[in-house]
């Protein structure tokens, strides 16, 4: 657990020492019980235990659903009000080049009248990049705890940004595959990139409403708030656009790779016709002076042999003459 305490007018912050030999989070509900009038706090919990988040959002006044929320970890992403507390659920996402995979997790962010808590699951932590912009712009801690709603958004949508960024260099990389002249097999690459689009767009096309309300006026926060929400939609917009179409994309070349295996087959197997065909004419002619008659005329004609092997050869190389200008061979 991590607490600061920041000064409106000033935009001045103090961090608490809330470390606990037992864990606890005695320090931090110390310092909540003397905030002055024009100071809020942000607390930032990281996968905290049920019994934690429980003491502290009775001391917040939390709504047990809230608590629910934030302890499990498996929210859409969505906004919900509590009496005077807000509550906006946000997912976390990163692209791991390794692996070529998105990775989720996901942060909840609760705003009271003097205070904000943000309660985050998996690797990625946007609240300590949140908490650095903050401390180089006071004067945006100024504004109260909203500062920290949209400090922590602003953070978690660019971050969507470069994963779509990184994700849009794997699609290309996979085009020029697709359209080579190599007969590689690549639609379980396809198909799990597109796994992860999908999983990437789960993420962001539910916030876009979210921070579209968020845009609006609120009489909880102060005006000024409303062109820097605008600015987090406008990149969330352009992100959720770009998402759309990596998913149509990714679509159109795993068609165009089907189609192409497709014409890989049909080239096989006009092959293997053409090479039929040719093998017919020498297997027709052994086949019919292998039958066992006795009054065949050729029989005792002294070129008959080599006539015959003649007629193969010329038969099979007019075929293979003709296959080979029609592009089967």
């Amino acid at each position: 657990m991590e607490c600061a305490i920041y000064r409106e007018q000033t935009g001045e912050r103090e961090n608490v020492d809330a470390r606990q030999e037992d864990g606890g989070c005695e320090g931090v509900l110390d310092r909540l019980a003397v905030l002055k009038p024009d100071e809020f706090a942000w607390i930032r919990l990281d996968d905290p235990r049920e019994d934690e988040l429980q003491r502290l959002g009775e001391h917040l006044k939390l709504h047990p659903l809230a608590i629910e929320d934030a302890v499990q970890a498996h929210q859409r992403p969505k906004q919900e009000r509590y009496g005077d507390v807000l509550a906006v659920a946000v997912k976390t996402l990163w692209f791991v080049e390794r692996t070529a995979e998105v990775e989720t997790g996901e942060v909840m962010i609760f705003l009271g009248r003097s205070f904000a808590l943000t309660v985050r699951h998996g690797a990625l932590d946007p609240t300590a990049e949140a908490a650095r912009r903050l401390e180089e712009a006071p004067q945006m801690a100024r504004l109260g705890p909203v500062s920290v709603l949209h400090a922590v958004t602003d953070v978690i949508v660019d971050a969507y940004a470069q994963a779509a960024s990184q994700v849009r260099t794997d699609l290309t990389e996979l085009e020029r595959c697709v359209f080579s002249p190599a007969r590689d097999d690549l639609t379980e690459q396809i198909y799990s990139l597109k796994r992860e689009v999908v999983e990437f767009r789960d993420a962001v096309q539910p916030l876009v409403p979210v921070v579209q309300h968020l845009t609006a006026p609120h009489d909880d926060w102060p005006q000024q708030m409303a062109p820097y929400f605008r600015d987090v939609f406008d990149h969330l917009t352009r992100t959720d656009t770009e998402v759309r179409a990596l998913d149509d994309l990714l679509g159109s070349v795993l068609d165009a790779h089907l189609a192409k295996v497709g014409t890989w087959q049909n080239d096989d197997m006009r092959r293997i016709s053409a090479w039929a065909a040719i093998l017919a004419v020498p297997t027709l002619v052994a086949g019919v002076y292998g039958m066992n008659f006795a009054h065949m005329p050729e029989l005792d004609w002294r070129y008959g042999y080599p006539c015959a092997l003649a007629v193969m050869a010329l038969g099979a190389g007019l075929l293979y003459r003709a296959f080979r200008r029609n592009g089967w061979l």
